[in-house]
């Protein structure tokens, strides 16, 4: 590493790209990545990943929030180069980029990795749609190639940055997004080993984003969609020969591990690399069933497994208490008060009691005019959370071990590791259809739905993806 600082600071590039081992061969991994060298089932756990994706994209649409971003953002682009989903509405592709990564994470519905700690989806798939309509051709193989590729990093170096860097503040789909969009738009370009390592490059030094997003304020989804527009710009400025931080990771000063990492022994470097090519993080998404923040997803599963076992209603509960993790505590736990539909998403307290009022937590139980619910607010007050040091080692921050108390003296227990939708527990194709139909029903007549979804399931025989993409929007 002090070899490294010593290169760039004379600017010694062949010693400095021998110290970007994890760098270059992430980018010989997207440079050479293609389709046949993809395994079966993750071409077809993908296409049920963008199915998901392209769904909650277009329902995003619909959104109060999503309206006025489209708004702002319109205001200062017309051109016509792109469509933003769900709408009639089209601007250029960096803008398309950052509204579609938007409404994709626009009502907590979309993909999480959990190790990685991102969604992969919102940073990945806007940029590739953006690159297929602007420039057209793009096959549909060549779309999921460029799809996995992101389904590929971007986990990776969450993975690398572990649970502290979502601990110490930092919005991981924010930062380590922007080499999901990157890894992406450069294998959907195209682009040489050596052109991928300056697309990281680039992106690396575009990341931002802070946690303090998740108490209410619209601009936590925004977050998302600018690591797909970075990704795009990183992508599009190395195709010209726009030169990017060679050791975007490993640079001992400034490179993105050291810099996004409050102590060095937290960074796992194998992480980025280990397994690439034989491992496939695409696996290991996970969908959501709940339209809440991922890390409440086990909390509602134990719930709704032990009220299956004895049913009890909401009024007959004494208190709920929640044993998880430090991370996941400072993630979702807080005391509840009405403050936007961020807030209403995150806060564990105020899903709980939606769930144990209405059973569920999907769109139909999560609207804006059951922020200030009186019911819902005097039962979020009966959800305690301990963070156990124990878990906290663990590593883990969707194990949950949760307590119900009842009034009439009943105790009962239930430990969940993974939701519904896990890699453990994934969803059948028909699950996955299912969920797309219900959300897009919401923006498009059931013939458009239905030509999306079978685009989508049929994407390798798609011989330009720009078909798909005018399907995403209003005719």
């Amino acid at each position: 590493m002090a070899q490294a600082a010593t290169a760039e600071k004379h600017g010694d590039y062949q010693t400095l790209q021998a110290e970007n081992r994890y760098t270059r061969r992430i980018a010989q991994f997207v440079s050479g990545l293609s389709y046949e060298k993809i395994p079966a089932d993750v071409r077809q756990r993908v296409k049920l990943l963008i199915l998901d994706s392209l769904g909650c994209g277009i329902y995003g649409s619909v959104k109060e929030h999503s309206k006025l971003a489209i708004k702002g953002i319109a205001t200062m682009d017309n051109s016509s180069h792109c469509g933003i989903w769900g709408t009639d509405q089209r601007v250029s592709a960096p803008h398309a980029a950052l509204l579609n990564g938007t409404l994709v994470q626009g009502f907590e519905l979309d993909d999480i990795h959990r190790k990685g700690a991102m969604h992969v989806g919102s940073t990945t798939l806007p940029a590739i749609v953006a690159l297929a309509e602007m420039r057209g051709g793009m096959a549909g193989k060549r779309f999921l190639t460029a799809a996995v590729a992101g389904y590929e990093i971007g986990p990776r170096v969450g993975m690398c940055m572990g649970p502290n860097h979502l601990g110490q503040g930092w919005h991981s789909g924010a930062t380590v997004g922007a080499f999901a969009g990157a890894a992406s738009t450069a294998a959907a370009l195209g682009l040489s080993e050596e052109r991928t390592i300056d697309a990281l490059g680039i992106a690396g030094t575009l990341t931002s984003g802070i946690m303090a997003v998740q108490y209410g304020a619209m601009v936590k989804r925004m977050n998302h969609g600018r690591s797909a527009q970075n990704g795009l710009y990183a992508g599009m400025l190395a195709s010209v020969g726009y030169t990017g931080i060679k050791n975007v990771f490993e640079s001992e000063y400034g490179g993105f591990c050291t810099t996004f990492s409050r102590q060095r022994e937290w960074i796992k470097w194998e992480e980025l690399t280990k397994g690439l090519g034989e491992h496939w993080e695409t696996m290991y998404d996970s969908l959501k069933f709940y339209s809440a923040a991922a890390s409440n997803h086990t909390t509602l599963d134990a719930i709704r497994i032990m009220r299956d076992r004895k049913p009890f209603t909401a009024d007959e509960v004494e208190k709920v208490v929640v044993h998880g993790s430090q991370v996941t505590k400072d993630h979702v736990f807080w005391k509840y008060e009405p403050s936007g539909s961020t807030n209403m998403q995150f806060c564990m307290p105020y899903v709980v009691a939606t769930l144990l009022i209405e059973g569920d937590f999907f769109v139909d139980q999560c609207t804006e005019d059951k922020m200030a619910d009186p019911q819902r607010i005097a039962h979020s007050r009966k959800v305690e959370f301990i963070a156990e040091p124990e878990i906290t080692k663990m590593g883990q921050r969707y194990y949950v071990r949760v307590e119900i108390f009842l009034k009439d003296g009943t105790r009962m227990e239930e430990t969940v590791e993974a939701q519904r939708g896990s890699e453990s527990k994934f969803a059948t194709e028909a699950q996955v259809v299912e969920k797309f139909e219900k959300l897009v029903k919401h923006v498009f007549p059931g013939q458009q739905v239905a030509a999306i979804r079978d685009a989508v399931l049929g994407l390798e025989k798609l011989d330009d993806a720009s078909k798909l993409a005018k399907l995403l929007v209003k005719a």
